[in-house]
């Protein structure tokens, strides 16, 4: 009985967490198109190259995260690359990963699939940043499913990669830290 509250509080206090870090961070506006995208699966963008350095760059602070591998992925196009969890790193809302440990992926065109905390997805979709996968209605815990477009500028890297630290954060109920 002990551990059903623990584990009750533990999930009533990351929701609160994420839905307070949706609510306080503020996301600017997108200032590039957005790009137009597939209606269905594969979901995909139409028509947009990526910029290889900031892709790289992408890449390489990723990596850097502690608890994060960047390894093929299970779930998308070939070339895409999958970012998994570690195993020594619990997760939180395993529902909201579509297979594995893979709990986002960047495709060769520079977008990128992952899990947010809803009110965090539907902020990054308002201003620009995202389009909700054509999924993320059809199963519990991927409410918060977004395709976030290729950043194409170094201020645009910047907020794709706070929103990657969020879809960690988001399913493993830990702040995520470089190694």
């Amino acid at each position: 009985m002990g551990i059903r509250i623990v584990h009750c509080f533990m999930i009533l206090l990351l929701a609160a967490t994420s839905s307070a870090w949706a609510q306080n961070r503020s996301l600017p506006a997108r200032e590039t198109p957005i790009p137009r995208t597939t209606n269905g699966v594969p979901h995909v963008q139409i028509g947009v190259d990526p910029v290889p350095e900031i892709s790289a760059e992408l890449l390489k602070r990723v990596s850097a995260v502690s608890g994060i591998e960047i390894q093929d992925t299970i779930v998308s196009l070939p070339g895409a690359l999958g970012f998994w969890i570690t195993n020594d790193v619990a997760l939180a809302r395993p529902e909201a990963i579509v297979r594995g440990r893979e709990f986002a992926h960047i495709h060769p065109d520079g977008s990128l699939h992952a899990a947010l905390p809803p009110a965090l997805a539907d902020q990054a979709v308002e201003l620009g940043w995202a389009i909700h996968h054509p999924w993320s209605d059809q199963r519990a815990g991927w409410e918060g499913f977004v395709m976030i477009y290729t950043p194409v500028s170094r201020d645009e890297l910047d907020v794709v990669l706070d929103l990657i630290m969020a879809s960690y954060e988001f399913v493993t109920g830990t702040a995520a830290k470089t190694k």
